[in-house]
This record gives C-alpha cells, sequence and structure tokens, in this order.
C-alpha cells in the first residue's frame, strides 16, 4: 500500500492502483493485546493471498467491532450501505423469492476496505457461487468440534482424530484448523458426483454416530445442557443458511486468535499429551506458519 495523503484522522492509500481512505489506525482493538486498527489491517494486507482464495465465489459475512473487542460487536450479510463500486456483490435467495445482496471479498482492496470497517472476522458458507450468481451445490463439508467446559482443545484433538478414520471410510481427505478461539474444525472437499446430496445430513448422521460410542464424549445435540465434558460435533454449518469463520481469519480473543490450519502431526501430538498451547496462534505465528508451508488448505480452493 502506497500512501498518498495522511490528515489527523485518516490515511489516504492506493492499494493495487485503488484510492482507500484509512481511518483511526490508532485505536486499539485488542486492549490486552495491545493491537491497533493499522496491526490488524497490516495483518489481513499479508495474509491476503492465502486468505482471499478462500473468500473468492462466496458470499461474505461480517463481524464487525467498531469500538473494539470489549466493545458491543455485530454480524452483518447484506452490503453495508455506501460501499464503493469496487466491492462486488453477490446476490444470495431468500425463502422468499428476493435478493439479499452480500459483499464478494474478492480482492486486496476490497480486503482492507472491508478491514478498516472494523471488520475482525471473516465468515462463509460451504458454498459458491456460479458466474451468474446463483449458487453452486456445497463444496465443502465442514464439522465444528465445540468444547463444553471442562474438556478442551485436547478432547477435541481426540474427537478430530476419529472422525478423520471414519471420514476416510467415506473416500474423504479431511483438513483440520483452529476455530481461533475454543475447538477445532475438520473441512473436506465433497466429491463433484456427491454435491448433489445433502451435506447437513450426512454431516448430521456422521456426527450422531459418533455420538453413539460413549468412550469419545461426543454430543451431537446442539442443547447446552448435554454438552458438559463433552466435545459437540457442531454439523449444521453445512447448512446453505449457515456460515463457518475462514481459515486465516483473525477472532475476538483476548489473545488476537486467528483461525490457524494444522497439520495433522500437530492434531495428535496433542491428542497424545504434548501442550495444547501448541495450537494457539497469534498473527506473526500464522505468517511465519505461511512462510514456511504455504497454505495448508489449499487443496479446498480448487474445483
Amino acid at each position: 500500500m502506497a500512501v498518498s495523503s495522511i490528515t489527523a484522522s485518516q490515511v489516504t492509500v492506493s492499494v493495487e492502483g485503488t484510492q482507500l481512505s484509512l481511518t483511526n489506525l490508532d485505536k486499539v482493538l485488542y486492549p490486552e493485546a495491545g493491537v491497533t486498527k493499522g496491526a490488524v489491517l497490516d495483518y489481513y494486507r499479508q495474509v491476503a493471498p492465502v486468505l482471499l482464495a478462500h473468500l473468492a465465489r462466496r458470499p461474505v459475512t461480517f463481524r464487525r467491532f467498531p469500538d473494539g473487542i470489549d466493545g458491543s460487536s455485530f454480524y452483518e450479510k447484506h452490503v453495508p450501505r455506501g460501499a464503493p463500486d469496487f466491492v462486488s456483490t453477490i446476490p444470495v435467495p431468500t425463502r422468499s423469492g428476493a435478493l439479499d445482496h452480500y459483499p464478494a471479498i474478492d480482492s486486496l482492496p476490497a480486503l482492507i476496505w472491508a478491514a478498516n470497517l472494523a471488520v475482525l472476522e471473516f465468515h462463509v458458507p460451504m458454498w459458491r457461487a456460479a458466474s451468474d450468481g446463483q449458487p453452486e451445490p456445497p463444496d465443502l463439508v465442514v464439522f465444528d468440534l465445540d468444547p463444553g467446559a471442562p474438556a478442551g482443545i485436547v478432547e477435541c484433538c481426540g474427537v478430530a482424530l476419529a472422525l478423520r478414520a471414519r471420514l476416510a471410510e467415506d473416500g474423504y481427505v479431511p483438513l483440520a484448523k483452529t476455530s481461533g478461539s475454543k475447538g477445532i474444525q475438520l473441512y473436506a472437499k465433497r466429491p463433484v458426483a456427491s454435491r448433489g446430496e445433502d451435506p447437513a445430513g450426512y454431516a448430521k448422521a456422521l456426527a450422531t454416530e459418533l455420538a453413539a460410542k460413549s468412550h469419545l464424549g461426543v454430543v451431537a445435540n446442539m442443547r447446552r445442557d448435554l454438552r458438559k465434558n463433552k466435545v459437540l460435533v457442531d454439523w449444521s454449518q453445512n447448512s446453505t443458511a449457515k456460515t463457518t469463520v475462514a481459515p486465516y481469519s483473525l477472532r475476538a480473543t483476548s489473545r488476537v486468535g486467528v483461525s490457524t490450519p494444522l497439520h495433522w502431526e500437530e492434531v495428535e501430538a496433542v491428542a497424545g499429551g504434548d501442550d495444547p498451547e501448541r495450537l494457539r496462534f497469534v498473527p506473526k505465528q500464522v505468517l511465519e506458519r505461511i512462510a514456511r508451508h504455504g497454505d495448508l488448505f489449499a487443496p479446498l480452493t480448487g474445483a
């Protein structure tokens, strides 16, 4: 980004030839860590080459924190009023037959524009839009492993390994990432031949199957009173109306968590007794991991 002008309240920059006015860059959005809005924008600038591939052709839901993570937040699904022309949109059909227009974050200028709105988290569905804007059948299946205290990420790793084995039986090649908060999420590319089938039904059946094996400590029911010391295998995010936090998105946690793709060896190590803190990553560590290993979720971005 090249700086064009600076005033007391804003900086005008050129991002790939697009002029953007960035505001309140010194505002602290993560008080405990002292991370400012400017640092958030710089992280998204650096992670854009891999993050944008996971946002491409997917309608994006923003989670905005205008006053930082200790203030109020809100989810924004529709394109914000006054969005610039360079931010393209994806029309999403509603149940009534109308169309809701969601932002398509498909370029670095669009990503920086969104981050300047204090968007810390980017959430996307498991389906992509076709060239005419219509939803394609879901290309991904996702399982969100959410621990109920006192269970934690260690227990999630054990369940992730059991789920990986079960998915492999059905021909899937699952990949794991941290949620950036408490749990683990498993993704797998759906075979083209099966994309006409209901992914939520498949995921629910698998979650229910695991929950029947008492030694795994799994629940498939969303009821909170059932989740103490268990791991919820949340299958519901495969609904076409639901979203999941994107790989490499920041999370609104005091430690500035990032939803980070993992090596299976890391999951196995924590399940086997290694320090679970090794699966908690901050932006600097994530950028270093990308420099060393590339995008571990790259297999999910193809056709």
